[in-house]
C-alpha cells in the first residue's frame, strides 16, 4: 500500500492544498497526518494563508481515507470539527517485516524511545525538520513540514512504497530517500 506522510501543517489552506493535490498525484491509498493539523502554536509564526476553517473542510472530505495522531498542537476540540480521529498518542503501521511506530514526536522521539528493538522504525513530526537516518539500530523518519519548515528545508511530505520513504517537496523533487 502506498502511504503519503506529512506533518506541522498547522491550519495553513495553502499548504493544506498543495498536500491534498500532491495525495491525489501521487496516488497514495491513505494519509497519514503526524499531528499539528489545525492550530499554529504560540512558538510559530501563523503560515501562509492560515485558516483552519478551510483546512476543517478540506481534509474532511478524505476524512476515509486519513490516519491521524495528535500533535501538541491538538486538543479536544479539534476533535470535534475533524471527521477522522486525531487524539491517539501513537499507531503502528506495518511495512514488510517492519514494525513502525507512528507518533507527533513531542512525547515520544529519539531521545525518549517507545518500547522499540533494533530493526524498528520511528516516524515522527514534531521537529519541523525532515530525517531519514539510522541511529542505534532504530531507522528515525520525519517528513519534515508542510506549513513551516526549520533549518532552511523546503516544504515537505513523504511517500512509503514498496519499503522506500521518500521525503519530497511540492515541486516533485525527491529530497531525501532511505530504503526501510
Amino acid at each position: 500500500m502506498k502511504l503519503l506522510i506529512a506533518s506541522d501543517i498547522h491550519g495553513s489552506a495553502y499548504y493544506c492544498g498543495k498536500l491534498l493535490e500532491a495525495y491525489k498525484r501521487e496516488g497514495a491509498q491513505r494519509m497519514v497526518l503526524l499531528g499539528d493539523v489545525l492550530y499554529h502554536g504560540p512558538r510559530n509564526d501563523l503560515p501562509k494563508e492560515y485558516a483552519p476553517k478551510e483546512v476543517i473542510c478540506m481534509l474532511n472530505g478524505f476524512s476515509h481515507e486519513i490516519y491521524a495522531v495528535r500533535g501538541n498542537c491538538e486538543a479536544e476540540v479539534d476533535q470535534m470539527v475533524l471527521d477522522f480521529p486525531v487524539l491517539a498518542d501513537y499507531m503502528l503501521l506495518f511495512e514488510e517485516d517492519k514494525v513502525i511506530y507512528a507518533t507527533h514526536g513531542h512525547i515520544w522521539n529519539e531521545d525518549h524511545l517507545p518500547p522499540m528493538k533494533p530493526g524498528d522504525v520511528l516516524l515522527h513530526g514534531h521537529t519541523h525538520v525532515l530525517r531519514a537516518e539510522r541511529k542505534n539500530g532504530i531507522l528515525i523518519l520525519n517528513p519534515g513540514s508542510v506549513a513551516i519548515p526549520k533549518e532552511g528545508n523546503p516544504p515537505t511530505y513523504a511517500v512509503l512504497e514498496n519499503g522506500v520513504f521518500s521525503i519530497r517537496d511540492f515541486e516533485r523533487n525527491v529530497v531525501r530517500e532511505i530504503k526501510l
